[in-house]
């Protein structure tokens, strides 16, 4: 319904203003009160709406910081255990020197000379050469058959030979080296006493005939420091993701899943360093132990290597992580500019309004009041 009151020019003047600083009043309490010049899509569409995108990315890439600290601690954890792996392993190899360094088994290295002929039968039919033994790269023994006829001083003969006993047993000669190098037999009628399969270069057979305690007592060591390298590998799990034991790791660097870094695990059991249990009496010989300590040498070399990569992989994840927080501070800091207010500047702003609201109701006030007297001229 309208009014039916007249007012003078001055008088709605004076109001309007009055009516317009009041808004600007409570556009500006509201600012001071939200700490935002930009509340909703009313206030400004354009800052509004870009202001909610960078801020709703920024909530993006700060959820994935959560997972990319998880990764850093699943590389610290398999980069943990390769450290003790690798003191294992060195342990390992510490035994197995110890075990090279003690007294060595009693052994006997024999060449299996069979199928003989009879040395009597050789010397019924005559024999006018030689026979010859090398042991390894040794000077050539020689042994004249010429003068020989029986077998007795064949024996003596055989007696003088170094590097090698040398015996006539149940009517064979019978070899055994002193030691694993290679004995060589000729001479022109060496086919005639040891026949023609024993004949050229022989390799002895190593028999142990007393173990050593101590060697077996150290492989039962290593084989112990083998099942603690199984144990450790298995128990470098971290959030159910163990690098050690095959899994792999992927990390995710940005809010679509278009940048990520896959970090591929390994097997670093005792197998899977190609170490193997001992059951036999590989500590027994010198060679033996030899093989063990190369297996370790390439299986430390393994872990360093992995080690080197492991940190690699690390470093990486660490400069995306800090990227990843600069880029949030960025983005939260750009849409913040669109739509938050200046507080010093809004508290001016209300002052400057309070005033004119005061002199704007002074001014109303005098409006009326030259009206009235205006109405009482007439």
């Amino acid at each position: 319904m309208a009014s039916n009151i007249t007012l003078s020019a001055s008088v709605r003047q004076n109001l309007l203003s009055l009516q317009s600083t009041a808004e600007m009043m409570s556009t500006t309490q509201n600012r001071l009160a939200t700490g935002k010049k930009v509340n909703s899509a009313l206030d400004n569409p354009s800052n509004f709406f870009t202001s909610q995108s960078l801020s709703n990315r920024a909530s993006d890439l700060n959820s994935l910081l959560d997972s990319i600290g998880q990764a850093q601690q699943t590389l610290k954890a398999a980069d943990q255990g390769i450290t003790s792996l690798t003191k294992l392993v060195e342990s390992a190899k510490s035994i197995a020197k110890q075990a090279q360094q003690s007294a060595a088994p009693e052994a006997t290295h024999a060449l299996a000379i069979t199928g003989t002929p009879t040395v009597n039968d050789a010397l019924v039919n005559g024999l006018s050469g030689t026979f010859t033994v090398q042991v390894g790269s040794g000077a050539v023994q020689s042994i004249d058959l010429s003068a020989l006829t029986t077998a007795a001083g064949l024996q003596a003969e055989l007696e003088d030979l170094t590097g090698v006993t040398a015996t006539i047993s149940g009517g064979n000669i019978s070899i055994t080296s002193t030691s694993s190098d290679t004995v060589t037999i000729g001479g022109t009628d060496a086919t005639a006493l040891v026949g023609a399969g024993n004949v050229g270069v022989e390799t002895p057979t190593t028999t142990i005939v007393t173990p050593s305690t101590t060697r077996d007592d150290l492989q039962d060591q290593y084989n112990g420091i083998l099942a603690q390298i199984d144990s450790l590998a298995a128990d470098a799990s971290y959030n159910g993701i163990n690098l050690l034991a095959g899994d792999d790791l992927k990390v995710v660097f940005n809010e679509d899943g278009s940048s990520s870094q896959t970090i591929t695990g390994v097997d670093f059991t005792s197998s899977g360093l190609s170490l193997s249990s001992l059951s036999g009496s590989e500590f027994q010989t010198n060679g033996g132990i030899d093989s063990v300590i190369s297996s370790l040498d390439a299986a430390l070399s393994s872990l360093r290597s992995q080690a080197a990569e492991f940190g690699s992989n690390l470093t990486t994840v660490q400069i995306r992580q800090d990227f990843t927080k600069n880029m949030v501070n960025t983005l939260q800091t750009g849409a913040d500019s669109l739509v938050l207010a200046d507080t010093n500047e809004e508290g001016a702003n209300l002052l400057a309004l309070q005033t004119r609201q005061q002199l704007s109701t002074t001014a109303l006030s005098l409006s009326a009041q030259a009206d009235q007297a205006v109405l009482r001229l007439f």
